[in-house]
């Protein structure tokens, strides 16, 4: 992943697969079909560039090359390939977007994505020290 050490691919929805509902393991999925449902709990995701997701994520990372409709929630990192389509919300602490990508949606970077940015922010602001 990118300067880490490549992570071992545990489940795989395949390229011609379609899988609705709710997706949860400990490990790593590469998503080259399509996923629409609930949500996906996953340490690492790779949605590979014909990968299609319409869900909410949850994960360390994620590498996105396909489609996302949804959220994005990431404890680690966010990398966006330059064919990666975004419709949605990305909350990550780190956040790596490459030319070429499509986003529409909000973003929140933060080192606390379980806080609000926003309300971190201000009361930074308000802080009288």
């Amino acid at each position: 992943m990118l300067g880490q050490k490549r992570e071992t691919i545990n489940s795989i929805i395949g390229e011609h697969s379609v899988f609705s509902g709710k997706f949860q393991i400990k490990g790593s999925l590469q998503v080259d079909g399509k996923f629409e449902g609930v949500s996906i709990t996953v340490n690492h995701l790779h949605v590979g560039i014909k990968g299609k997701i319409k869900s909410t994520i949850k994960a360390q990372t994620v590498i996105v090359e396909g489609i996302v409709i949804g959220t994005i929630n990431a404890q680690s990192r966010v990398f966006l390939m330059p064919t990666a389509r975004i419709l949605g919300t990305i909350n990550t602490p780190e956040l790596i977007i490459q030319k070429g990508v499509m986003l529409d949606g909000k973003i929140a970077i933060s080192e606390r994505p379980d806080k609000s940015s926003k309300e971190l922010i201000n009361q930074l602001y308000n802080n009288k020290t």
